[in-house]
């Protein structure tokens, strides 16, 4: 279920890919995400070529690639420093990596093949979502967040988890509320998830998940009034 006015087409053909240009509204000010499902083995090239057509500088990752025995997401990226991940138009290499508590943090070298030309991406992988339910850890993705946030320059952030619906909505009501957070903005995280549900079909999936949003929220404005 894609909403053709929001879908992000690709090449000059615009060509189809499970993807949702998002944007949200928050006091006047815009946010603009590409919300993805995770690519698969057929898929790969295109949201590489995704990735390159936007610009995008960082790509949020929030699921394993395997849970609970289940496939959730293809394996897109090189998985050795030492042997780029040769594509239809680039060749992908891993330049830097570094295991963290919540998450991992990866450096690419995206090459073009036609032109030669370079493309650095930061790839965020989020480890600490459970196979059911929502983190226990509210601390961990709160970390998460704010590094994603920090780490962005270019195009639009590039947020995907399997489907590109649930978690992939948490994490962007989570952004936006937190920019709000940090200038004082008032929000509305009800208002937030329409906007999202506007334009991609079923973000947020559970209820369980749109409680969490709150409680992220909760926990955050609850350790600015012990600092005041």
């Amino acid at each position: 279920m894609i909403d053709d006015s929001t879908r992000v087409p690709l090449g000059e053909n615009k060509d189809y890919i499970n993807a949702s240009y998002i944007r949200i509204v928050n006091s006047g000010e815009e946010y603009f995400y590409i919300a993805s499902q995770g690519p698969l083995p057929s898929t790969t090239d295109d949201f590489w070529q995704m990735v390159l057509e936007n610009n995008s500088n960082v790509i949020v990752m929030i699921t394993r690639e395997i849970e609970g025995g289940i496939i959730k997401c293809h394996h897109y990226w090189p998985i050795s420093m030492k042997k780029p991940l040769e594509l239809k138009n680039c060749h992908i290499f891993l330049e830097n990596y570094q295991i963290l508590q919540y998450f991992i943090i990866r450096i690419f070298h995206v090459v073009k093949k036609s032109t030669g030309s370079s493309h650095f991406v930061k790839h965020l992988q989020f480890t600490s979502w459970p196979d059911h339910g929502t983190p226990a850890s509210v601390d961990g993705f709160i970390k998460y967040v704010r590094y994603v946030r920090k780490s962005h320059l270019t195009g639009p952030m590039l947020v995907h988890c399997s489907a590109g619906v649930g978690r992939t909505g948490v994490f962007l009501c989570v952004d936006v509320v937190f920019c709000a957070i940090e200038k004082n903005f008032p929000f509305n995280i009800k208002n937030i998830v329409t906007q999202m549900r506007e334009q991609r079909y079923g973000m947020i999936q559970t209820k369980e998940q749109y409680f969490f949003c709150y409680k992220v929220v909760l926990e955050v404005l609850q350790k600015l009034l012990t600092l005041d």
